[in-house]
């Protein structure tokens, strides 16, 4: 009995290895085939951020592959310079303008600047003094009348130069304004075409009107007591005296020629007590005050001239 357990103990263990072998090969014949003996092999998981992958030894291993570099964010400045711009793209820079370019020529400088040490020292030490006194007595709103009456007395002088410059509007209101003046505003100490109906004084000169006909300034000329001017302003000046009435009123009466002068002295006293502290501004800004008022009043006359 124990002899007959015994080969039925040994028989079995030859049994186990044969169908363990014959699992395998039945296996690998038929892929659908799966051995209750045999564990899956382990699923290889992607590991979550902070995880570390675990690998089964027997599957070889890959080099890591390195990530595509991260793209570098281009600025909004950057993206512009890197697109390609023909030259038709690109913005020409702005030529300056003649007007600004434009410098009038100062041939006889030495001599203009004698005349503007002449007219500061006149300024500072006669005209802004009596200015000053004036300015004290006459209180401002008689000094402003006086200028109006002045500029009343020279209309003819505008409407003269507003229809050489074919200004027909400009001339028609210098008519209206000397006629409304003149009576209605006590020949012309009060400025009522202004006031009241808003017809506003033409500010021309044949100076001007030789620039807007195309005449240069030719150039810069500083006169004793006049002050800034230019050969074609200096020209100007002389026709616009001739058609100021009271040049044809001194011919007729020789005590006019006294009074004329001193009704010029009278008009400039009064504009100066009018527009002190301008001049010393002026001076008192400038590297070099002669240059200074010589470009302001070469840029006031081209500014005239382009209106």
């Amino acid at each position: 009995m124990k002899i007959a357990c015994w080969v039925c103990f040994l028989s079995m263990l030859c049994f186990i290895p044969a169908s363990g072998r014959c699992a395998a090969e039945h296996s690998a014949g038929d892929p659908s085939f799966e051995s209750p003996l045999s564990t899956p092999p382990p699923a290889v998981a992607t590991p979550g951020p902070g995880a570390t992958e675990t690998l089964d030894p027997s599957i070889p291993k890959e080099p890591p592959t390195s990530p595509p570099p991260a793209e570098t964010p281009i600025s909004p400045e950057q993206g512009i310079e890197a697109v390609e711009t023909s030259d038709d793209d690109i913005p020409e820079e702005p030529a300056e303008s003649e007007e600004a370019a434009e410098m009038i020529a100062d041939p006889i400088e030495p001599v203009n600047r004698a005349f503007f040490h002449f007219n500061d020292k006149l300024y500072f030490w006669v005209l802004k003094p009596v200015a000053t006194g004036y300015k004290a007595i006459i209180p401002e709103d008689g000094r402003i009348g006086i200028r109006n009456f002045f500029s009343n007395l020279t209309t003819p002088v505008r409407l003269a130069n507003c229809l050489l410059q074919a200004r027909f509007k400009g001339a028609g209101n210098e008519t209206l304004r000397f006629v409304v003046n003149t009576t209605y505003g006590l020949a012309g100490v009060l400025d009522t075409a202004r006031k009241e109906f808003h017809i506003e004084k033409q500010e021309v000169d044949f100076g001007q009107t030789l620039g807007i006909w195309g005449m240069g300034p030719v150039f810069y000329l500083n006169l004793p007591v006049l002050g800034p001017s230019s050969l074609r302003d200096s020209l100007g000046f002389a026709v616009d005296a001739l058609l100021n009435p009271q040049t044809y009123l001194a011919y007729y009466f020789v005590i006019y020629g006294y009074a004329n002068t001193g009704g010029w002295i009278v008009e400039k006293i009064n504009e100066a007590s009018l527009t002190l502290g301008e001049y010393e501004s002026l001076k008192k800004a400038a590297l070099d005050p002669y240059i200074a008022v010589r470009e302001a009043y070469s840029q006031y006359r081209q500014n005239k001239i382009k209106k």
